[in-house]
């Protein structure tokens, strides 16, 4: 039972080394922070760090190398928060490490046929659901999705932490009765 595992885990670093090429000169934490505010442009700095699984003062830290980059620039600042968004070469760039993701990731399917493709991607879909826990781990995991493709209604994540909140909200109810 353990040579699945071991397996998955080879699959893994495989999957790993290969985004990791694409990402070029940037972190994993830098891409991840590119990526969301493509998909959800005025996060703030903190907002960013909690989906990238980053401390704030590592976040603040990368932020500055994409502000120095051209990639992200600051908005007027709204209270204590400073929302941002991605300049227009931020843009371009997280596009293009997006379409480079998922083509090295769909090179890893080449040899696979149209139904084991379906098939992988069911069961790909329970070990997402089945690994979720919150809607948190689900924003962090999602981290570097392409949001466009993997819609709320699609995503096993996204499903998961839903089902989840609303079991919460269940149990909050039954409580307060």
């Amino acid at each position: 039972m353990m040579l699945d595992a071991n397996k998955l885990g080879a699959l893994g670093l495989m999957v790993t080394d290969r985004i990791e090429h694409v990402l070029g000169d940037l972190s994993p934490s830098a891409a991840a922070l590119l990526s969301m505010l493509y998909f959800k442009p005025r996060l703030t700095g903190s907002e960013l760090a909690v989906i990238a699984g980053v401390s704030q003062p590592t976040a603040v830290r990368v932020l500055e190398g994409l502000v120095r980059q051209g990639f992200v620039e600051r908005l007027a600042q709204q209270g204590r928060a400073t929302p941002l968004r991605l300049t227009g070469t931020g843009v371009a760039h997280a596009r293009a490490l997006q379409v480079a993701r998922l083509a090295v990731l769909s090179d890893l399917l080449d040899g696979l046929s149209a139904s084991e493709r379906t098939l992988l991607e069911a069961l790909v879909d329970k070990i997402l659901a089945g690994a979720t826990t919150s809607r948190a781990f689900a924003r962090t995991s999602c981290r570097l999705c392409e949001h466009d493709l993997c819609s709320a209604e699609v995503c096993p994540i996204g499903c998961r932490a839903a089902e989840l909140e609303t079991i919460a909200d269940q149990g909050r109810e039954k409580s307060e009765c």
